[in-house]
């Protein structure tokens, strides 16, 4: 079985047992957290904090383990660019085991992220979905409508009338209210869970933030932050404990490392999918909106009625604005982009430190000063900005053609 699937069935029961509630508290099976035999109570066991981060590391425990070991190695092995041709295939290369080590950090990505914050989003997506699907039933009613007649026999079962298509539309109008208001009901829990990871949003931003593209990758950024956080706090403790115990103080240290490869690996993924997915997708939009502009204008070139002249010019100004909207969510992709690039290179550039501060760790005979001093790369974690929700759209009139924009964009669609 390759080394990620044994590291994810291993947490598999952890991590069903992972739940990350504001002031909830459920006791879960430290099985999975390193052990010494001689740790010593914490005088902030049962704070709230204190018990998340326990079973978070609880929960990815394994994965960590494993992705600081195939990490400690990586520096010694051939680059594929070393060779000639190729690689021969008993030869591993430093770009073999990174797929190594992003399996496992994937893998504990999907633990970390699994959160009720992110299930919100979904639940939010499925009821816009549901209000869209209610909303084209009631245009097919409405050209039903037309042709239907004042009367007839069993009205609403056999024969649709007037009157009957009107009761079928009020009723499915008062289904589009309903979840209408658990879509508010959803937003308030989502904007109450960011609030309670430190991220203030206000509600105009908060709507588009989750009709946006990348609010829900934001959203996994902002859970995976907090969760390095929380478990960074547990292996600080752990190595504070343990520092007699230089093996173990190593093997934590070495956990650390990977946390900030955690959070490389998540800032690298959302990049990717702006690069790759939605930037494309948005420049293919722009390209057809331009095109449909190009024939309007060849259009009206020509001699028209002027009912044609009339929706043709209505054309050309839905094509305009239409045009507007794509450039401005293109401008906020690359606002997002350029943000989280930044804020990529932050994080690299802790990574190599603990990196490096590991490799002197291990290569030094001044083992226990050096640990001790390591704890200033432990508080680089804790200071690390989740990523902001800033440069969000304001204007109202942008709300339905950025919420179309966005339906095009995902790749789902």
């Amino acid at each position: 079985m390759p080394l990620f699937l044994n590291a994810l069935a291993r947490t598999a029961i952890a991590a069903l047992l992972l739940l990350w509630a504001p002031g909830q508290i459920i006791a879960a099976p430290q099985s999975g957290a390193p052990k010494t035999g001689t740790e010593q109570i914490d005088p902030r066991q049962g704070d709230v904090e204190y018990e998340r981060s326990k079973r978070l590391l609880s929960a990815i425990d394994e994965i960590l383990k494993d992705t600081a070991r195939i990490r400690q190695d990586v520096r010694k092995l051939p680059s594929k660019h070393e060779f000639s041709l190729i690689a021969p295939p008993w030869i591993e290369t430093k770009e073999d085991r990174q797929l190594k080590v992003n399996k496992l950090l994937d893998s504990a990505l999907e633990i970390v992220t699994e959160v009720p914050i992110v299930d919100l989003q979904k639940k939010l997506r499925a009821n816009r979905s549901k209000i869209k699907k209610m909303q084209d039933q009631i245009a097919v009613l409405r050209e039903k409508q037309l042709d239907a007649p004042a009367d007839g026999f069993l009205p609403g079962y056999v024969t649709d009338t007037v009157a009957s298509i009107d009761e079928k539309i009020l009723d499915i109008n008062a289904r589009i209210a309903g979840n209408k208001t658990q879509i508010i009901n959803i937003k308030k829990q989502i904007s109450d869970g960011l609030k309670n990871s430190g991220v203030e949003i206000k509600e105009a931003q908060l709507d588009i933030l989750l009709g946006s593209v990348i609010g829900g990758d934001l959203v996994k950024l902002v859970a995976a932050f907090e969760a390095a956080r929380a478990i960074d706090e547990r292996l600080s403790f752990l190595m504070d404990q343990n520092g007699e115990n230089l093996t173990a103080a190593r093997r934590y240290f070495a956990m650390h490392a990977s946390l900030f490869a955690l959070l490389v690996h998540a800032q690298e993924l959302v990049l990717d999918k702006i690069d790759t997915i939605y930037l494309p997708r948005l420049g293919a939009i722009i390209k057809d909106i331009r095109q449909a502009r190009r024939e309007t204008y060849e259009l009206l070139r020509a001699r028209n009625r002027t009912d044609q002249r009339k929706t043709l010019l209505a054309n050309l100004k839905s094509q305009t604005f239409s045009e507007q909207v794509a450039k401005t969510y293109r401008n906020y992709l690359l606002t997002q982009r350029d943000q989280m690039s930044k804020a990529r290179q932050h994080t690299l550039k802790d990574l190599r430190i603990a990196d490096n501060t590991y490799l002197t760790v291990e290569a030094s005979f001044q083992l226990r000063s050096l640990i001790k001093d390591a704890s200033t790369s432990f508080e680089a974690i804790r200071k690390l900005e989740a990523p902001g929700f800033d440069n969000v759209f304001r204007n109202k009139d942008l709300k339905r053609e950025f919420e179309n924009l966005t339906s095009k964009l995902t790749p789902t669609s």
